[in-house]
């Protein structure tokens, strides 16, 4: 029996230091614990958060060029990845939007915020502005612009993805333009350096549990319990629909591909608790990149629908502000009529897409759609500070299984998805350690379109490979 005991507790010991879910577990339920026996001392553990989030950060701009530029010219077909950018933006669409629906017909018939009666002359507006620093939402035609670099060196510094995304398209498609004759050693070398990156972010994760301990702490130390009784009903509606919502992202998920997404939730599920509890997507999207390729999604449509759904496909935030505009609307005794609702999903559509990096971005938008409707005084929007931070975690899980759910099914869209690998690595069959290797399949569609290539197309080619050989007169374009 004693023999027993200590085998049991050997391998206890040996799951909590191999398991990151186990470790993150117990870190999540310590920071409840410390922030609410001690608040204070909760409070003041923020940095232990907020510097694990820095850290990861400094990783994902180089992170994002290497894979997309490797992903681009493993490729060797820029067509293809303009269609998967534009099949992206259209999932985005569509899945926004059916979130911002879905969450207005909730905020109807479960009215969260019927009966308060509050008086806008009573909130503080002041608070807000110091919610969100005096900043404002960037028009559309602001937004595209800032969306393209003007420095290749500040783009970096600035950790702007999508100003990397167009570095990352314009090198990958370089280097296509020159072929691998021309630069033979650059994309070796953007291969090993994310492999770096990678085992930076492998290192960076050891650190993971400690991040999710400060960062739960503060969370329950500064705001307490108490918000959980004073916006019960707005939390459950909010909470609910976002699990109803995700339930009709896994049956697209499931009729677009055959994919579980229970399955792929349990395959991500130290990337899903850690995202929950840091309350950031972003400290994850490295090992989700990874896992998504592991799992059969080709380099470049991971690496362009998944960073670029973080500023354009916010599902979880969506969900948050339709509910938000309403709840708000209810509690000051304003009726929106259906009219007016349908203006909120319209402006919500195009203030959501500027949100991602901007500080205090749910109240700027709330504000905006307030500013747009002309019957929500802009000073009401302060009801929702005291909840704010408690939604995080069902932005964050949304905004990130939404991401992920894109990536597979623009995937399957656009053939880049290798279903059975997809189905193996989600049944625990294959190990998620690293990407597949598809150069066999590459090899495949290239004879394949050299089969499908007129022959008179392809002799300009050879006449040029002919006049490489020694002694043959150089060949100019003019010439064949």
């Amino acid at each position: 029996m004693p023999h027993a005991t200590a085998s049991l507790t050997r391998r206890a010991g040996r799951f909590l230091r191999t398991s990151l879910f186990a470790q993150v577990l117990i870190a999540l339920v310590l920071g409840v614990l410390v922030g609410r026996l001690w608040p204070q001392a909760g409070s003041s553990l923020q940095p232990l958060g907020d510097g694990f989030v820095r850290l990861i950060k400094a990783m994902i701009a180089p992170l994002v060029f290497c894979v997309v530029v490797a992903g681009i010219t493993k490729a060797g077909d820029l067509k293809a990845f303009g269609r998967i950018g534009v099949k992206a933006l259209i999932w985005f669409e569509v899945a926004s939007g059916v979130a911002l629906v879905v969450g207005l017909l909730a905020g109807n018939v479960f009215a969260p915020g019927a009966g308060m009666h509050v008086d806008p002359a009573s909130l503080d507006k002041g608070a807000v502005d110091a919610k969100t620093g005096g900043g404002q939402l960037p028009s559309a035609a602001q937004f595209v612009l800032e969306s393209l670099p003007d420095s290749a060196v500040g783009a970096f510094a600035e950790n702007s993805l999508l100003q990397v995304l167009v570095l990352a398209c314009l090198v990958g498609a370089a280097l296509l333009h020159l072929g691998q004759k021309k630069v033979p050693q650059i994309l070796p070398l953007i291969e090993q350096a994310q492999d770096v990156v990678f085992t930076i972010v492998g290192f960076l994760m050891k650190l993971a549990p400690l991040a999710v301990l400060g960062a739960t702490a503060h969370l329950v130390g500064e705001y307490g319990l108490g918000a959980m009784s004073t916006y019960g009903k707005l939390i459950a509606v909010c909470y609910g629909v976002a699990l109803v919502f995700l339930a009709l992202l896994g049956g697209a998920l499931k009729a677009v591909t055959g994919l579980s997404l229970w399955k792929f939730v349990r395959y991500t599920r130290e990337e899903l608790l850690l995202a929950l509890g840091t309350g950031s997507s972003e400290t994850v999207m490295p090992r989700m990149m990874q896992k998504l390729r592991a799992a059969g999604c080709r380099d470049d449509a991971v690496g362009l629908v998944l960073p670029t759904g973080y500023s354009f496909n916010l599902d979880g935030a969506s969900i948050y502000l339709s509910i938000g505009t309403l709840f708000i609307a209810q509690a000051i005794g304003v009726d929106l009529s259906l009219g007016q609702q349908i203006t909120v999903v319209l402006v919500l559509m195009l203030t959501s897409k500027g949100m991602a990096g901007v500080p205090g971005s749910a109240f700027l938008a709330l504000s905006a759609t307030a500013s747009a409707l002309g019957v929500i005084p802009a000073g009401a929007v302060a009801l929702l500070l005291g909840v704010d931070r408690i939604m995080d975690s069902m932005r964050v899980a949304t905004n990130l299984l939404g991401n992920c759910v894109a990536v597979f099914a623009v995937s399957r869209w656009e053939g880049a998805l290798d279903r059975v690998t997809a189905k193996k690595v989600l049944n625990g069959e294959l190990p998620a350690t690293a990407a597949p290797d598809r150069s066999g399949e590459r090899q495949e569609r290239g004879a394949q379109r050299a089969e499908a290539e007129p022959v008179e197309a392809r002799e300009p080619a050879k006449v040029r490979e002919a006049a490489t050989e020694p002694g043959a007169a150089p060949v100019t374009g003019r010439d064949t």
